[in-house]
């Protein structure tokens, strides 16, 4: 049995926090390996700036690189429209009967999770395993899951705090501001070539 991390997002781009999240979670909990899943289409947000999935696969792809444990699915993609994680899950455990599923997900997106498609099913499927990342305090989310069946899924790691978001590299490429070292060298130079971002968009 392996176990196997799922990272979930946009990735609008990806950037170094979002591989800070996927080595901590490794680290703190055994993982195998940690899947980067990124969405066809948010079902709560609209995606600005979007260049499409495809080319933020291909970003995911890049951020990834030849890193052994780091893996990149096109599952989301592939399967088009709105991206629920309940669907995934199961789609995961159907072709991953024997292995352990550990879904990540950043404090601010934990908190949410009562409003997700059947939080309790995506509870029943993987343990549910939170960064501490930002001011959200542990308690706070602990609360606000606590009307949920399955919670004792949910659990904690450390992840250092890391000030950097695909917004704000959106607006530094569309302002002609550096975006290395906040993003892996092979995603700025596919942002580069490509022109992607150059357009101020919002938030």
């Amino acid at each position: 049995m392996a176990s196997l991390g799922i990272l979930g997002g946009t990735f609008n781009p990806p950037h170094v926090g979002h591989l800070v999240c996927a080595q901590e979670a490794r680290s703190a909990l055994s993982l195998d390996k940690v899947m980067l899943m990124p969405v066809a289409s948010p079902p709560h947000k609209p995606l600005p700036g979007d260049p499409g999935p495809e080319v933020r696969l291909e970003l995911c792809r890049r951020a990834a690189g030849e890193v052994e444990w780091l893996k990149v699915s096109d599952l989301e993609v592939r399967r088009g429209g709105p991206s629920y994680s309940v669907d995934t899950l199961a789609q995961l455990r159907e072709a991953r009967a024997d292995d352990e599923l550990i879904w990540i997900a950043g404090a601010d997106m934990a908190m949410s999770l009562p409003d997700w498609r059947e939080p309790e099913r995506v509870l029943e499927l993987a343990r549910f395993a939170v960064a501490g990342r930002g001011d959200t305090a542990r308690e706070e989310i602990e609360r606000s899951l606590a009307g949920l069946a399955g919670r004792r899924s949910v659990v904690f790691f450390d992840m250092p705090r890391v000030d950097v978001s695909s917004s704000e590299i959106r607006r530094r490429v569309a302002a002609g501001q550096p975006v290395r070292w906040l993003v892996p060298d092979a995603v700025g130079a596919y942002v580069e070539d490509h022109g992607l971002y150059r357009s101020a968009v919002p938030a």
